[in-house]
């Protein structure tokens, strides 16, 4: 939901935009079905969906069939759903491909406040890289700048939603479950769900998730 509403603003503000979604071997494949969907519905000029197999690395709950997704919220520590650098893998794709485009604009759906612990959400990690940026393309070198948006970093999950709806995002074509299925339905138990359904709740809107049979709220 976070991306998709990220792009819904991107498009408000009159970019020309480019969606890039990894394939990179997460437990919930169904969500680059819905990146596929989301693109579409919010006039991406181009998607791709990039192949990137971080499950032989491991390390996570969402790439190692091995390690149990929480379905239990813990207050303090990173949480096994962390994939290692995953995001900054991510960005510096992202970068690469704005540059072979000749943009200067990423857009990243970092949120710092209704977040699971991740340390590549916060404000201080999007300013690094930003800066990286600028250090390792030829055209932050050359004076045109690379500039990383993170529109969402200080607003609630509610807010999200909220900007979102105002914006015609259509949320139940979204999946944010960390082991939605093949259908993409929620299971309503895990962290990702947790906060997805609160925020829906703190909104006042009705929660237009797609849930599996039986799934725990």
């Amino acid at each position: 939901m976070d991306s998709a509403t990220v792009l819904a603003l991107a498009r408000q503000q009159g970019f020309a935009c480019f969606a890039l979604s990894l394939d990179y071997g997460q437990r919930h494949r169904a969500e680059l079905d819905a990146a596929r969907r989301v693109a579409a519905a919010l006039g991406a000029q181009r998607h791709e969906v990039l192949p990137l197999d971080l499950s032989r690395f491991g390390g996570s709950a969402l790439t190692d069939p091995a390690i149990a997704v929480p379905t239990r919220h813990a207050d303090a520590g990173i949480p096994v759903t962390y994939v290692p650098a995953r995001n900054t893998v991510m960005l510096a794709l992202a970068l690469s491909w704005a540059e072979a485009l000749g943009a200067q604009d990423l857009f990243y759906g970092a949120n710092a406040v209704d977040y699971s612990g991740y340390p590549d959400c916060r404000p201080e990690y999007v300013a690094a890289f930003e800066r990286l940026a600028n250090l390792a393309t030829k055209a932050g070198v050359e004076g045109r700048p690379m500039r990383l948006h993170a529109p969402l970093i200080a607003l609630s999950k509610a807010q999200i939603i909220q900007t979102g709806t105002r914006l015609g995002v259509d949320y139940a074509i979204t999946v944010t479950c960390y082991q939605a299925d093949a259908e993409g339905r929620a299971c309503g138990r895990c962290d990702a769900c947790r906060l997805r359904a609160q925020g829906f709740a703190a909104a006042g809107l009705p929660d237009v998730t797609r849930y599996q049979p039986g799934a725990g709220r």
